[in-house]
């Protein structure tokens, strides 16, 4: 007869389902994070899209213009940048009233953002697509 070494905190089959299971007989979630589990809050994640983030490089032109954002404008922004990824541009310029922005759309971030009013060349380089939203 070989020797079988048991785990000492899994003495009985009882036990173990008690741990990994509800008192229903289904399987408890992992892990939950506020009540949800990974999958939801991946598929929240997903659905709502990346949050759409600024280089340090933009933040600094937005503060130097004294550009700011209204919440249209910066949803109109973020439109811009999903319909650009639909399309498969990696850096696009999105144009949002009288507002210019190059965004890296693969990684959700704007580059720089330029007031048109102020521009004197428009003259865009380094881009594969535009948005006008």
């Amino acid at each position: 007869m070989s020797n079988i070494n048991f785990n000492p905190n899994f003495n009985s089959i009882e036990k173990v389902a008690g741990q990994y299971l509800n008192n229903n007989g289904e399987a408890k979630p992992l892990g939950t994070i506020d009540g949800k589990s990974f999958e939801d809050l991946l598929k929240q994640k997903i659905e709502s899209g990346s949050e759409l983030k600024f280089s340090k490089h933009a933040t600094q032109r937005l503060d130097d213009r004294n550009i700011v954002l209204s919440e249209d404008q910066s949803l109109r922004l973020e439109e811009g940048v999903m319909k650009a990824q639909s399309k498969g541009i990696t850096d696009s310029l999105v144009l949002v009233d009288e507002l210019a922005f190059i965004v890296n759309v693969p990684n959700q971030t704007v580059v720089t953002a330029i007031d048109q009013t102020e521009s004197e060349d428009n003259i865009f380089t380094n881009i594969d697509g535009a948005v006008i939203v």
